[in-house]
């Protein structure tokens, strides 16, 4: 018999004090798995108090702090979200529906048609969730005054010539009708919202290069001029910029850049579909991926109710479309409020385009088929514009293709151009992001006030990150055709 030294990892002796550092880790994650669900049920208080608890603790990690920091800032932008009291809720109501009754809204309230959060015994509104109604409910949008405005509705959301000609053009190649766009984008923040003379750090989405889908970018101006574009490399693409506030004025950060963008279409033989195979290409887009693409029971028994007794990779995604498209849209709370995006999306009763993309993503994932993210805006030839999230999926032997569940089924007598976003895209939309929470280039020193996707920017100063109600937004798009 002979003596062997304590075991190493890392630097880490795997004796008594590796087994004490081990401990406090798992307490650390017990104490943040137990403070999410306290949040998650609405007992901020008593998540609040656990949080002091933890944080007490000398052994914590610097990352463990952090994570424990950011959930009295997760409960804080659930307030912002969820401001209404009822008979705040009902006034919205009453303002499109002047004759509405206590009964209705108990109806729609008891049927989970408005979005609520009881928080410490205190039930609070969703701020959209009256808007959200009449998206939800066919009966409530009948009992919208005559002279409403009508529901908004993107101009590629609904069947027009566009689709048909992305389909005609790219039949022989994948791709076509491109169309040349000049982007401008500003960040804009609140005059005094940190001292004068500090700097500022602002980060705005900035496209790659993407063959065939976008191309020849091109850099025009920016506001301040100095500035830094991220590597081509950076799965979530942005132009960052350093500015010194001054007192008593807004600080705005603009860039400007033209590109033109492809439209998309893939015609499949659903026979010739197989299996796609594990590789580099397919590997790292496979799988869960905590915490927002997981395997829970609820989402494996929706899969399976689904999918049935079908094996053909093609069909199985073409049933998992149908399935999340019957999903309705609805506004959305922010994304960094929610614990788990693809299992709120199942069970919300509404998701907007990035919940609904997460959650087929993860239902693909689940069947295997890979499947991935992209997004950024999309906007019109009249000056629409908005934010939006679709997926990619692949399907051997014809390899990656985009399908957009949320523009879902078209109503056209054709079949391909009814399911056209099964596998195309139309060339009104810039992409950002190939990957969701992906960290910037350079990276951000404090949490992002958006933790999933990149579309309205991010801004920050040494005393911290500064959230969506410290500053605004502005997006525009001038449209033109492109020659192929």
């Amino acid at each position: 018999m002979f003596s062997m030294p304590a075991l190493m990892l890392g630097n880490l002796p795997m004796g008594p004090a590796y087994a004490q550092a081990k401990q406090r880790t798992r307490e650390a994650g017990e104490h943040l798995a137990a403070v999410v669900a306290m949040i998650d049920s609405g007992h901020f208080k008593q998540a609040q108090a656990r949080i002091a608890q933890a944080l007490a603790q000398p052994e914590l990690s610097e990352s463990q702090r952090r994570d424990l920091q950011f959930q009295n800032e997760r409960m804080r932008r659930i307030r912002l979200d969820f401001t209404l009291d009822r008979a705040q809720a009902q006034a919205k109501l009453r303002a499109q529906i002047p004759d509405l009754r206590e009964e209705e809204f108990d109806d729609w309230d008891r049927r989970g048609l408005l979005e609520s959060m009881t928080i410490d015994g205190d039930k609070r509104y969703f701020q959209r969730a009256p808007s959200n109604l009449f998206r939800l409910d066919a009966d409530a949008l009948k009992r919208r005054r005559a002279d409403a405005k009508p529901l908004s509705q993107g101009p590629m959301e609904r069947f027009n010539a566009h689709h048909a000609q992305v389909r005609d053009a790219a039949l022989a190649s994948g791709y076509g009708a491109p169309r040349r766009v000049r982007i401008t984008q500003s960040l804009t923040v609140a005059a005094d919202a940190v001292p004068a003379g500090k700097t500022l750090r602002a980060w705005l989405p900035y496209p790659r290069e993407l063959p065939h889908q976008q191309e020849a970018i091109r850099f025009i101006a920016s506001t301040p001029a100095n500035h830094r574009i991220a590597p081509a490399s950076a799965m979530q693409r942005t132009v960052y910029f350093e500015q010194n506030a001054k007192a008593g004025q807004a600080t705005k950060f603009e860039v400007s850049y033209e590109l033109t963008v492809f439209g998309q279409y893939r015609r499949i033989d659903p026979d010739k579909v197989v299996a796609a195979p594990a590789n580099s290409e397919t590997r790292p887009y496979l799988g869960e991926r905590p915490p927002h693409i997981v395997y829970t029971d609820d989402l494996r028994k929706f899969s399976r109710e689904v999918v049935g007794d079908e094996t053909n990779p093609y069909r199985i995604a073409k049933k998992l479309y149908a399935a999340v498209d019957r999903i309705p849209w609805a506004g959305a709370r922010e994304y960094s409020t929610i614990t788990n995006i693809s299992d709120y999306a199942l069970h919300a009763g509404h998701a907007d385009c990035g919940q609904q993309t997460l959650l087929l993503m993860t239902l693909l994932r689940l069947n295997g088929i890979p499947a991935r993210w992209q997004s950024g805006w999309v906007y019109g030839d009249d000056g629409y514009t908005n934010m939006h999230d679709w997926a990619w999926m692949y399907l051997a032997p014809y390899g990656w293709m985009p399908v957009d569940v949320t523009s879902g089924r078209l109503d056209s007598p054709d079949p391909q151009l009814a399911d056209f976003y099964f596998s195309g895209l139309d060339a009104y939309r810039v992409a950002y992001n190939d990957d969701y929470g992906r960290d910037f280039v350079p990276a951000k020193r404090f949490d992002r006030s958006e933790t999933v996707d990149s579309q309205r920017g991010e801004v920050e100063w040494e005393g911290g990150n500064l959230y969506f109600d410290q500053w605004d937004y502005h997006y525009s798009a001038q449209v033109q055709a492109a020659k192929q």
